[in-house]
């Protein structure tokens, strides 16, 4: 992706609780790390999970990633007002989101809204993400994690590129399930809104490590280009 500006993270999140900065530092002094000891954990500066703590710095998806891995706790957890209680210990558990509802990641290229963001090592993912990139260079290096992919497109039309096969174009209303371990990239097809359903069974952590991964090559290239 060769853009030049920062990616930033937008959280849609009814109380201070729900504040990735807020998290972080409850974390933190929970475990009794200083913020040198988590620059260490995550590459990032002091400065910045300074900034971050006190809610002074839009979050980036590598950031954001990077303090979940850093941290050692699921994603959701850096979103969530209630601390992990064992869910794969229960049966039954369920989750309503409501429209409007979900945390929401807002880029550049791309917006990630991420339904049932209160529970925990979810076995399927679901992300309705709405597109902007239209090229490849754009969208940057493709991803590929763990396990199988289902997408539905919502609205307007989508291009899927991945690495054994043709661009495949899909209209509202067709769907598509694939191997996520090839690499592959949704690209909005049509002009307005470009939205879909994604379905992945790769785990929260598995997709939190490949879109940190694509972030950092990114990162790489735009120094390179810079240079």
């Amino acid at each position: 992706m060769p853009a030049k500006r920062s990616k930033t993270v937008t959280v849609a999140a009814p109380a201070a609780a729900h504040n990735p900065g807020v998290a972080l530092r409850a974390l933190r002094r929970q475990r009794g790390w200083t913020l040198a000891e988590i620059g260490a954990r995550t590459g990032l500066p002091i400065s910045t999970l300074s900034k971050i703590e006190n809610g002074k710095m839009s979050l980036s998806f590598d950031k954001l990633t990077r303090i979940a891995q850093g941290l050692e706790v699921d994603i959701g957890e850096l979103f969530s007002s209630q601390a992990p209680a064992g869910n794969d210990a229960f049966g039954g558990r369920r989750s309503i989101t409501r429209a409007g509802e979900g945390y929401t990641i807002r880029t550049e290229h791309y917006d990630h809204l991420y339904p049932a963001s209160e529970l925990l090592n979810k076995r399927l993912v679901p992300i309705i993400v709405e597109l902007h990139a239209r090229r490849l260079d754009e969208f940057g290096e493709l991803i590929r994690h763990t396990g199988e992919e289902f997408a539905l497109v919502l609205e307007g039309a989508i291009e899927l590129h991945t690495e054994l096969y043709a661009p495949a174009r899909l209209e509202a209303g067709d769907s598509i399930y694939f191997d996520s371990t090839m690499g592959h990239a949704y690209l909005a097809a049509a002009p307005g809104r470009c939205r879909v359903l994604a379905v992945c069974s790769g785990g929260e952590a598995h997709l939190r490590e490949a879109m940190a991964r694509q972030d950092l090559l990114r990162g790489a290239r735009t120094r390179r280009e810079d240079a």
